[in-house]
């Protein structure tokens, strides 16, 4: 890369001010990269080159692969220099950007995904695109070269095709910013869904769908919901079966915990090695949620070694132990896919020594391996039934072995703390100390959350991004709603009353700067954000919940919580702004269907006795390990009033001792001192 004071800015790579990990990484690139900002399309226009925009993120494997093959290559660089101003954004930065133009390459027909490519005008607006371009012809796909001068001969020859591309994509995002209303979604509906999406289960190896097959935890959440609710265990069987398949497939660090955000295959044993925090938050629900009805030792076991995975190697941002929870870790390391995490039989054996055949037999461990000739761990297929001596001794082989991987070259980790990212992985730790109790979980959550709530505010205001003391973005509507949910499920299982609060007033910005006023439902970005060439709104699920639902679910939660009847109403139109979706493709709105269910059959419980006291603390561990998606918990204290309306009002204690009731709609429960009745009125 050249940076003579001779040339202009426009020609120079731009990005080693960046604090995004991922920009970082192209920061030495011979392309002159630039990050999105007014500057760079203020460049694109005064040259009257088109934009080449890429998107990715830094644990992408792809975008690794590309980033090696075009991005790293002089010639092409230069190539890309000469006929474009380029521009590099990190997809986890700019949720809001990568929205649009994903939506952009769909309307094209082709599917999305990591690295986005996409050609734009000098004004952003995208007339051509794609994913990962390899650097000649193949897999199917022109060589990177070829695309750039093929674009370039559009621009330069055929600018009326271009303007014809432009004309018809701006017309269809134009319908990013509409919602299709409908009623109330019926609960019936909603079984008909689950059982719908259920017909996609695989039920040789778990999960929805074939290759390459995600968690799918919205999805999965939905079945879940509508077995408990409706008595379907068919539906329960499909959630526990694919979490143990996943739990026990290579797509699980069996050494380090945690989980991959997919897999390549239909067994879950091949994945992209990178682990992504909002994956993991969602899977410790779904396995907490699983276990408080199954008693499944697995899905105990997993979720602990998760959440010891995310206290070990995901903290960010703070002294010790006082950061915010960390974005992800990459599938590469040394420039290879998996390295990090991958065996040869030889490395087993010189470890292991005589217990290396018992370790090969339940890990899958063989000679020739099973991927690409090395080993992922994995027990998917078990041979035999393991008794407890031996798997004693498999967990003494895997101290050893993870004391070895220690040494070893680690992936590259993104240390940015994500706000949205963040609600889902505190209200999914807390959650989960409270069942287990695990108090050193809900003070990690805690801090975790005042990490954000106070680093990452300014003025009142959220902001999506922070990393090495600077805040970048303003907050997207699923930062508010996530940070919402975890504030909420704070308040539930401590008690605290900032949390209450301070969900309150978030609420409060939501309304004032993300509501569309018209016709109901939240803008993804707010009105005092950047200006984009589409202020998008949306309900649809994609790795994570959609930022509606999960206001919609927020807003019934504090309903229930305060008696506001305004945060009921609010959550009645939110859901109505959005229902009519469900006769086009009720696939995405797993978490919509959720919410929608939870305003009507939440289940109220409310102790009245004081926090700390043995005989209101025996309730509450009633409580947390019978927990369901659906729980709503209010604890008073003797002689305190419950808000107006609420179902349990006027009931108190019964003969002086803590005393529990468990609503449905209008209707409670008779009260209840003994801890294991309560759990039985919870199931």
């Amino acid at each position: 890369m050249t940076n003579s004071s001779t040339q202009s800015p426009s020609s120079q790579n731009a990005l080693a001010n960046e604090t995004s990990p991922y920009l970082l990484q192209h920061a030495d690139n011979p392309v002159a990269w630039r990050p999105w900002g007014p500057e760079a399309l203020a460049d694109a226009k005064a040259a009257g080159k088109p934009i080449l925009l890429s998107v990715g993120y830094s644990a992408c494997h792809w975008c690794h692969v590309m980033a090696h093959e075009s991005f790293e290559d002089e010639t092409t660089a230069a190539l890309m220099n000469e006929l474009y101003v380029n521009i590099k954004v990190d997809r986890e930065e700019r949720p809001d950007l990568d929205a649009i133009y994903q939506r952009a390459l769909q309307h094209m027909g082709q599917q999305g995904g990591w690295p986005l490519t996409m050609f734009l005008t000098p004004d952003g607006e995208p007339f051509w695109g794609g994913t990962y371009f390899p650097p000649d012809s193949r897999y199917g796909r022109p060589g990177f070269p070829d695309v750039l001068q093929s674009i370039h001969g559009y621009w330069t020859d055929k600018r009326d095709a271009i303007t014809k591309n432009v004309a018809s994509l701006r017309d269809a995002l134009a319908q990013m910013g509409t919602s299709n209303a409908g009623g109330e979604i019926d609960l019936g509906v909603v079984e008909r869904a689950a059982i719908r999406l259920a017909q996609e289960f695989d039920g040789v190896h778990g999960g929805i769908g074939t290759a390459p097959k995600f968690p799918n935890p919205t999805i999965h959440e939905l079945l879940w919901r509508t077995h408990q609710r409706c008595d379907n265990a068919e539906l329960g069987a499909i959630v526990t079966f694919a979490l143990d398949r996943m739990s026990q497939g290579g797509i699980y660090d069996h050494l380090g915990g945690g989980y991959a955000r997919y897999s390549t295959d239909a067994q879950w044993l091949a994945p992209h090695f990178e682990k992504m925090l909002y994956d993991n938050a969602q899977l410790i629900d779904l396995l907490r949620w699983a276990w408080c009805e199954t008693r499944t030792l697995l899905f105990e076991t997993r979720l602990r070694e998760t959440i010891g995975w995310v206290l070990r190697e995901m903290i960010a941002g703070g002294e010790g132990d006082r950061g915010g929870f960390a974005a992800t870790l990459d599938a590469d390391s040394e420039g290879v896919e998996g390295k990090f995490y991958v065996w040869d039989a030889s490395e087993i054996a010189a470890a292991l020594g005589d217990d290396a055949a018992l370790f090969g037999e339940a890990y899958d461990v063989t000679l020739g391996g099973n991927w690409e000739g090395h080993t992922i761990l994995n027990r998917t297929t078990p041979p035999r039934d393991f008794t407890d001596a031996e798997e004693a001794r498999l967990a003494e082989c895997r101290e050893k072995l993870m004391a070895i991987r220690d040494g070893r070259i680690r992936p590259g980790w993104d240390d940015k703390v994500l706000a949205d990212w963040n609600g889902l992985m505190i209200a999914a730790m807390a959650g989960a100390g409270a069942t287990y109790r695990e108090q050193d979980w809900i003070d990690a959550a805690r801090r975790a959350y005042d990490f954000v709530a106070g680093t990452m505010q300014k003025d009142g205001r959220l902001f999506h991004a922070w990393r090495g003391g600077k805040l970048n973005h303003t907050a997207t509507l699923d930062d508010y709603a996530g940070m919402i949910r975890a504030a909420l499920a704070l308040y539930e299982i401590t008690g605290a009353a900032d949390c209450l609060a301070a969900a309150k007033g978030w609420v409060e910005i939501a309304d004032t700067h993300y509501w569309d006023t018209e016709s109901g439902g939240y803008y993804f970005t707010a009105d005092d954000a950047e200006a984009l060439i589409v202020r998008s709104k949306s309900v649809d699920d994609h790795a994570t919940p959609a930022g509606n639902a999960v206001m919609a679910q927020n807003l019934a939660r504090l309903f229930f919580l305060t008696g506001e009847t305004a945060y009921r109403e609010r959550a009645d139109v939110l859901v109505a702004a959005f229902s009519g979706d469900m006769d086009k493709n009720f696939f995405p709105l797993a978490t919509l269907m959720n919410a929608a269910e939870f305003l009507q059959v939440a289940q109220q419980v409310v102790i009245v006795g004081t926090r700390g006291e043995a005989e209101t603390d025996a309730l509450l561990a009633a409580v947390f390990t019978s927990d369901t998606p659906n729980r709503v918990l209010s604890v008073i204290a003797p002689g305190e009033a419950l808000p107006d309306g609420h179902p349990a009002t006027g009931k108190g204690q019964i003969g002086g001792a803590a005393t529990a009731y468990v609503c449905v709609g209008t209707v409670c429960s008779l009260p209840l001192t003994d801890a294991g009745a309560l759990a039985d009125a919870l199931i």
